[in-house]
């Protein structure tokens, strides 16, 4: 078969496995578009050694994640996944990278736990000749560092959050905030986005951080009831991701919260928060997609071919009510 067949067989596959993984708005999981031609001399996917340091399993999203780069993978018969979980340590990630730079792979797909501290690992990349795509949360090193971040507009998805708060609390009110892990992208954005649009009369009590984690979250939601009374010091609660808003939920309910009492925004679009939806707790949840992977295969292959990307690529996501809940849950894939 040759070269140009091959690439096709393997788009086609693709298109068959995101048709049956793919769902409602979660368009981030369409195959590949204009992908690179397979001319003569050209690069394909069976040539392809992709490095994925992953920063953890610490959530629904991030193993959704995962299963989209491995399962894209292997739909397109990449020749080498390099995947390694970095349990939400940078220096476990920077090692990754280092030891992929070593390797030789062609690109390094980096989804960095914080924003901070990747310039130098980043220059030893770029001075080996290695792209790197930035995947989901940002970094602020230099952007000549890397080629390309894919991923959701974090600030946006906050600022979406305050949409939904200014129209729930029209009169003002008080709300608490459960942050992502400190000096992660999305946490700095989606804090960022809910101060740049909340309304001047609904106050920000108290932001404290669970870290992404239903297990961290349980702990804080719990100091935090031991200092405020729900309806009475604060009316709403902004959840960064959806299983922090189900630890928050355990708690809320032990305390004898009722589902309504608060008015509750998360964030991602999960299973877990769409049950959560079902149940009368979250009144919105803002979509952040995980399935990267065809997107992130296909920006690999034009830069293994030389060909110009766009400097950052945004997923396409929506807001999520509990009026459809219901309908959608059962079409989650995540």
């Amino acid at each position: 078969m040759s070269s140009s067949r091959s690439f096709a067989a393997r788009l086609m596959a693709l298109l068959v496995v995101i048709g049956l993984v793919g769902c409602g708005a979660q368009t981030a999981t369409e195959a590949p578009a204009n992908a690179p031609a397979s001319g003569a001399g050209a690069k394909t996917y069976s040539d392809m050694v992709l490095c994925y340091p992953q920063l953890g399993a610490e959530s629904d999203w991030r193993t959704a994640n995962t299963a989209s780069i491995k399962e894209t993978a292997a739909t397109l018969g990449i020749k080498q996944l390099v995947f390694s979980d970095a349990q939400q340590k940078q220096e476990n990630q920077i090692s990754a990278v280092r030891a992929c730079i070593q390797q030789g792979v062609d690109v390094i797909a980096l989804p960095p736990v914080v924003e901070d501290g990747w310039d130098a690992v980043l220059t030893e990349a770029k001075n080996a000749g290695i792209p790197v795509i930035i995947v989901d949360r940002s970094v602020s090193a230099d952007k000549s560092l890397y080629s390309t971040h894919i991923g959701s507009n974090m600030t946006l998805e906050g600022e979406r959050a305050a949409a939904e708060f200014n129209k729930m609390m029209p009169d003002g009110g008080v709300i608490l905030e459960l942050s992502g892990t400190t000096g992660s992208g999305a946490a700095v954005g989606r804090a960022k986005g809910l101060r740049n649009k909340l309304n001047s009369n609904i106050t920000i009590l108290d932001s404290q951080t669970g870290n992404f984690t239903r297990a961290e979250a349980v702990p804080v939601m719990q100091a935090l009831l031991k200092k405020y009374t729900p309806g009475k010091d604060f009316q709403g609660l902004f959840i960064h991701n959806d299983d922090m808003g189900i630890g928050a939920i355990e708690v809320l309910k032990a305390a004898g919260v009722k589902p309504g009492d608060l008015k509750i925004v998360s964030v991602d679009g999960t299973r877990g928060g769409f049950q959560a939806m079902v149940d009368g707790w979250f009144q919105a949840d803002v979509e952040c997609n995980p399935l990267l992977g065809p997107q992130v295969f296909e920006l690999a292959l034009k830069l293994m071919n030389g060909q110009p990307v766009d400097a950052e690529v945004l997923t396409d996501e929506t807001v999520y009510y509990p009026e459809n809940a219901a309908e959608l849950l059962p079409t989650r894939k995540y």
